[in-house]
């Protein structure tokens, strides 16, 4: 039993390509071992910027011969049947064996060396391998037979035990047969003039002479003395280990970022963590804004100080140990940080020159959809919707000790009648404005560079122009719930407004019959059902969905009950899930969705009756009842 090593070295393979290339060689690999009768033990894939690695281990000498034995039709079958036999196996009548008056087909594959196996089932796993961007090089990319991979590929390191496997990749060519059942990808193999050596590279700046390999046993320790840790996962642990130690020994906290862990690995063969630190006036803007720069642009962490404050630091990840201790490194890393973070600056203090009722004049620029208007129609009909989930009772003010403001004559109740009516009228007002400023942030030149800060700078921006913290808050949250885990607002201005924005969207996608259809749903209407169903549900919220439709914030031509029957359907199904996942049981949940006639209505009905359904089921009643409805029937 041998070990095999195979090593695809090219330039630098794209971070975020580098998992899913690890799954495919493996899998690729499996495939054409499988396919050739070769058994093996374990494979590991690790993977660099510059290379893929797999090793497997326990591979026989050769594989053992194989008996095939396929059943035909019967002797006295007519002879278009055996005809047809003789097709489909390749063979000639007098190769046929007959037995029992029945036709078999009998081939014997004799075995193979594993090392043949290997020289001709590898360069076709290289040319069949999917990369989801690859390219052609050299003079050779005239052919469009020519090799594909994700960036030149410089070499083939391929070991058997302590024995080279020969391949050439230069000299196989890709021929696409077709037939009538499949599609499939034979090589054919040419003259040879290169075959792989047992020999890599290291380092490219610490050690970029050749290495020679003896084998899988000695692969990885050799490639670290050249300063490459092949090991994917070790490189993973070595940045947050040392991330977290020069973090602690400035006195700061990490802000921890497994995405970027692994992109970093991904970046580099001999990882390096190294602290620095920016200009603090840059701390003026936005946190998120900072972190964003820094991650997205330049790939560095982020600290906070004692006080839990984002600080004026970063880690950068370099792929060298400096002489100088990474001085210059971070010096370099730090002017080009600083350029970003000025950039960043510009548009905060130039957003912030408008209000925000002035940038959302500008939404009548942008289609929100071709059959629904702009982005300034679905703000009117959000706010319109939002002004109404307040006055009609869904969303309630909080009023803890309401003032007595008619004097000293009046009554109690009286005084708490009059400031809880104003209290709605204060709150219908705020969740109108909310709900009309939500989207401005999408035209500011923050948002453009940074899509996924949209609501989030929206709150910062209404909270420098003095608006109610409310009306800030309820637009940096209006998102949220964004899909089931997420935090679930419960601020009363927050959840009117999320709660029309999510509505409108659905109602308005149905009303043109833009329905998620299977796996896809581009308009994200499933994440809109569950996010607002999560609001309903953490807010115990009472809200008749058809009265919300067909208020006319939907300037529809349709049948407005069947509009809202169809969103209350949707909405039920969507609730169903939900409550699957709270141990709720499809039975009891089906039964009560069926019960449930108008179903345009008040769904928040059907979990209190699923809920009711499994909590009586289980009591010495239900079990009775039950019992005896079995009977009867």
């Amino acid at each position: 039993m041998s070990d095999f090593l195979l090593e695809l070295r090219s330039e630098e393979i794209p971070a975020r390509m580098q998992a899913g290339a690890r799954v495919d060689l493996e899998k690729l690999f499996r495939s054409a071992m499988k396919d050739a009768g070769v058994t093996h033990g374990d494979v590991t894939v690790w993977s660099t910027p510059r290379r893929l690695a797999l090793i497997a281990r326990d591979l026989p000498e050769a594989t053992e011969a194989v008996r095939e034995e396929v059943k035909g039709p019967k002797v006295a079958a007519p002879a278009q049947a055996l005809e047809g036999f003789l097709r489909k196996t390749g063979l000639t009548h007098d190769q046929l064996t007959e037995r029992d008056g029945i036709w078999f087909a009998v081939t014997e594959r004799p075995g193979q060396k594993t090392s043949e196996v290997l020289q001709h089932r590898i360069p076709s796993l290289i040319f069949q391998f999917p990369w989801p961007k690859s390219m052609r090089w050299g003079a050779e990319s005239e052919s469009t037979g020519s090799l594909r991979w994700v960036r030149p590929l410089h070499n083939v390191l391929a070991i058997l035990g302590q024995d080279v496997v020969p391949i050439d990749i230069s000299s196989w060519a890709n021929v696409y047969s077709k037939s009538a059942e499949l599609t499939e990808i034979k090589i054919t193999r040419e003259t040879s003039s290169v075959t792989s050596v047992a020999a890599t590279l290291g380092h490219r700046f610490h050690h970029p002479d050749a290495i020679t390999i003896g084998g899988a046993n000695d692969y990885e320790a050799k490639l670290n003395a050249a300063h490459v840790i092949v090991d994917h996962t070790v490189r993973q642990d070595l940045i947050r280990e040392k991330a977290k130690a020069v973090a602690d020994a400035a006195g700061l906290t990490l802000v921890e970022d497994e995405g970027l862990v692994i992109e970093n690995a991904g970046l580099t063969e001999w990882p390096v963590p190294l602290l620095g630190r920016f200009n603090p006036e840059f701390l003026e803007v936005p946190p998120e804004v900072i972190q964003l720069t820094a991650r997205t642009n330049q790939k560095y962490f982020i600290c906070r100080d004692a006080a839990g404050k984002l600080a004026n630091a970063f880690i950068c990840t370099a792929n060298i140990a400096a002489s100088d201790g990474g001085v210059a490194i971070v010096d370099g890393n730090r002017k080009v940080l600083a350029a970003r973070l000025s950039d960043a600056r510009f548009f905060w203090e130039q957003d912030r020159k408008k209000p925000l009722a002035e940038h959302a004049q500008k939404l009548d620029r942008i289609t929100f959809h071709e059959k629904l208007g702009t982005l300034a129609d679905k703000v009117e009909r959000v706010a319109k919707l939002a002004r109404w989930l307040v006055e009609s009772g869904v969303v309630k003010p909080t009023l803890a000790h309401p003032e007595l403001v008619e004097g000293p004559h009046a009554t109690v109740a009286q005084s708490a009648s009059t400031s809880s009516a104003r209290a709605v009228e204060e709150l219908a007002a705020q969740a109108q404005q909310a709900a009309e400023l939500c989207k401005a942030d999408l035209v500011t030149e923050m948002v453009g560079e940074f899509p996924e800060l949209q609501g989030l700078m929206g709150g910062y921006y209404a909270r420098a122009e003095g608006l109610p913290d409310a009306v800030a808050d309820a637009i940096r949250d209006h998102y949220k719930p964004v899909g089931q885990g997420d935090d679930v607002p419960t601020a009363p201005v927050t959840v009117a407004v999320s709660l029309a924005d999510k509505l409108d969207t659905l109602a308005s996608f149905f009303r043109i019959e833009m329905f998620p259809t299977g796996s896809k749903d581009p308009f994200a209407l499933r994440r809109a059902a569950i996010g607002l169903m999560s609001l309903v549900r953490g807010n115990d919220l009472i809200i008749h969905f058809g009265q919300a439709i067909r208020l006319g914030w939907l300037a529809s031509e349709t049948d407005d009950r069947g509009l809202s029957i169809q969103v209350g359907h949707f909405l039920a199904d969507r609730l169903e899930a939900l409550l699957r996942d709270d141990g709720v049981r499809h039975d009891f949940i089906r039964a009560s969705v069926d019960w449930n006639t108008n179903i345009d209505g008040r769904i928040d009905r059907i979990e209190r009756r699923a809920r009711s359904l499994q909590a009586f089921i289980g009591t010495e009643d239900g079990v009775n009842l039950l019992a005896g409805y079995k009977r009867a029937a």
